[in-house]
């Protein structure tokens, strides 16, 4: 009997594994080119132009604004636009982590900047950035504070190590929904 619960239990886990592949792979993402790859598998990404809805922070804290950050953001995606349009999740949603820190979904490729509704919240802006290089580090589980700086620092040792000038702040993206539990995907990025 018991050898059956955990066959069983196995099966729902690889199905629900299944399902939530599928469905990440649905969710857009920004282009990007692999130059390299340095140690611990730090890649050198280019990153195309992206046009982002970013809400500016009171600090760069994740546990403490990186909730309202999104919020703030999130309102805007779901509607809260002066033509109440819903705007489809994309992700990660990035946080950049510096003096003036902000927070940032970046909009599906299907919109111009200019063809975006304009956002009913004056925290909420549309901006386009240009064209990046950025030093990305992954690790998976649960991100917090005090990983993001565990990360943050072995990115700036390898780069340090490499001679590779880089420009903070530093940058935080998270690619996963909160009642997501496995397989989740976090990066830490700086500007080359």
């Amino acid at each position: 009997m018991f050898t059956k619960c955990l066959l069983v239990l196995g099966i729902v886990i690889l199905v629900l594994f299944g399902i939530y592949s599928f469905y990440m792979g649905k969710i857009e993402k920004p282009t990007y080119t692999v130059e390299s790859v340095l140690e611990e598998g730090i890649e050198i990404r280019v990153y195309d132009t992206m046009i982002v809805a970013k809400t500016e922070l009171a600090g760069a804290s994740f546990d403490t604004y990186g909730s309202q950050g999104f919020r703030n953001v999130a309102s805007y995606i779901f509607g809260n636009n002066q033509s109440q349009t819903k705007i489809a999740m994309t992700s990660p949603v990035v946080m950049e982590q510096g003096a003036q820190s902000n927070m940032y979904f970046v909009m599906p490729k299907q919109y111009t900047k200019d063809a975006l509704p304009t956002p009913n919240s004056n925290r909420v802006e549309i901006v386009e950035l240009k064209p990046k290089r950025l030093a990305v580090i992954r690790f998976g589980g649960w991100a917090n504070d005090q990983r993001i700086l565990k990360y943050q620092q072995r990115l700036k040792r390898v780069l340090d190590d490499a001679k590779l000038p880089f420009k903070v702040p530093f940058i935080f993206m998270a690619y996963n929904a909160p009642w997501d539990i496995f397989a989740r995907r976090n990066e830490v990025a700086v500007e080359l």
